[in-house]
């Protein structure tokens, strides 16, 4: 079964936990410019947005690795760069259409999302559960069943 990261805007507060549990999982230190996910900050609209690499099923940034240093984890189905065949030229970064894969001045090296192994720091960090890590096959009836309830409500209240 795939599973896939499902972000919840509405429920997330900004506190930058995931940001901070992902940059010490992956290199030990507590600096949101290391992490993997990043979290806009939308002053104007007092609203916070998470976000971070999809898993696209025909990743860009895999196809257009001259390396090949991004590969499929047959058991996440993330998109994992290997440290050993990354060259840190960036030709991923132009070709991520999303902008969830960056740069690491201190490796010289690309970073993103590899869903921990199967097993997200970020969604264990986030205390309001805007981060959840769930079936994949389920996430796109679960937005289709809260648009479906907006609608109708909207088609209640234009009756009404």
């Amino acid at each position: 079964m795939s599973k896939a990261l499902v972000m919840t805007v509405s429920k997330c507060t900004g506190c930058l936990q995931c940001e901070m549990a992902c940059s010490y999982e992956h290199e030990k230190v507590f600096n949101i410019a290391r992490s993997r996910i990043k979290v806009f900050n939308f002053d104007e609209e007092g609203r916070f947005v998470p976000y971070t690499c999809t898993q696209c099923s025909e990743a860009w940034c895999q196809q257009a690795c001259p390396t090949g240093a991004i590969t499929t984890n047959d058991n996440t189905g993330a998109k994992e760069v290997s440290n050993d065949r990354c060259v840190g030229c960036k030709v991923c970064t132009i070709a991520c259409p999303f902008g969830t894969i960056n740069y690491n001045s201190a490796s010289g090296k690309v970073i993103k999302c590899d869903l921990c192994g199967g097993d997200p720091a970020c969604t264990k960090a986030c205390p309001t559960g805007a981060i959840t890590y769930i079936d994949a096959d389920a996430t796109g009836f679960d937005k289709a069943q809260t648009w479906a309830a907006k609608t109708d409500t909207v088609a209640e209240q234009a009756e009404a």
